[in-house]
């Protein structure tokens, strides 16, 4: 990297409970044991507010988890394949429990509290994954499931009526799941209808686009590849801007009372 060309410089924004702005510029690797071949990034977790945590990671060929991974009671856990190195070969395995399947780009799965998933990139180049965990709220008759699938054969919806904003579930609605995971697109101009204020946390990461995102009293710049954490009651919309259609997948809790 050697050494900068002048002041030294960030586009991050750490506000502890409230918000983060985490771009890719001045991310570092972190040493997971037992994730071989794997160069991660923590992006939320809770030593700043988050009740999750959330990692990026790009996988060497042959990169894989030498011990089943959230395996521990009651954390669940899922696995997104962003992006491959190279377009069109790129495979990621996954098991979860005693099924194993083959993901390609788009793919996902979702592994219920104490089941853990291993993973392992067989591709000839290299792949990227967001990863996520959290703990599970039980609830008495209703329990979460495995989860597969590919955000190619999801149908976009328009979300809450508006023509140019379009959503994508990814897991269940139903009561056995106390989060979920969406991705959210605007087209050029698109915005959210109103400013949000809620209980819930979300964590997104940019996949496509621009943006001008209110965030409490700010208004901030991002951009593909920022990570944004979305603490409480904190408020939130965004304006898309540039000529790209601006898209995030993004976490979210729901399902559940607040416990005391």
């Amino acid at each position: 990297m050697g050494y900068p060309k002048g002041n030294l410089v960030s586009r991050a924004i750490v506000k502890p409970g409230v918000y983060t702005v985490i771009p890719p510029e001045g991310r570092v690797l972190n040493v997971l044991p037992y994730f071989e071949g794997f160069s991660t990034t923590i992006l939320a977790s809770p030593k700043y507010g988050a009740s999750f945590v959330f990692y990026v990671s790009s996988l060497a060929p042959g990169a894989n988890t030498t011990q089943t991974w959230c395996k521990e009671e009651g954390i669940e856990s899922f696995v997104y394949f962003m992006d491959e190195e190279k377009p069109g070969g790129g495979k990621l395995d996954v098991r979860v429990g005693g099924e194993k399947q083959t993901l390609s780009q788009g793919g996902y799965a979702y592994a219920p509290a104490g089941v853990g998933m291993d993973l392992s990139n067989p591709s000839s180049g290299g792949i990227r994954v967001l990863l996520y965990k959290q703990r599970y709220i039980p609830l008495r008759g209703h329990e979460a499931r495995t989860v597969w699938g590919n955000v190619n054969d999801i149908q976009e919806r328009i979300y809450d009526d508006m023509e140019n904003v379009f959503v994508q579930d990814l897991l269940p609605m139903d009561l056995g799941f106390d989060m979920n995971f969406h991705i959210l697109s605007f087209e050029p101009a698109g915005s959210h209808p109103f400013i949000e204020t809620h209980v819930q946390e979300h964590g997104a990461y940019i996949l496509s686009g621009q943006g001008v995102y209110m965030l409490e009293e700010d208004y901030v710049q991002v951009q593909k590849e920022d990570f944004i954490w979305f603490g409480p009651f904190a408020k939130q919309a965004v304006y898309a801007t540039g000529r790209q259609r601006l898209s995030y997948i993004y976490s979210k809790d729901f399902n559940r009372d607040v416990q005391l």
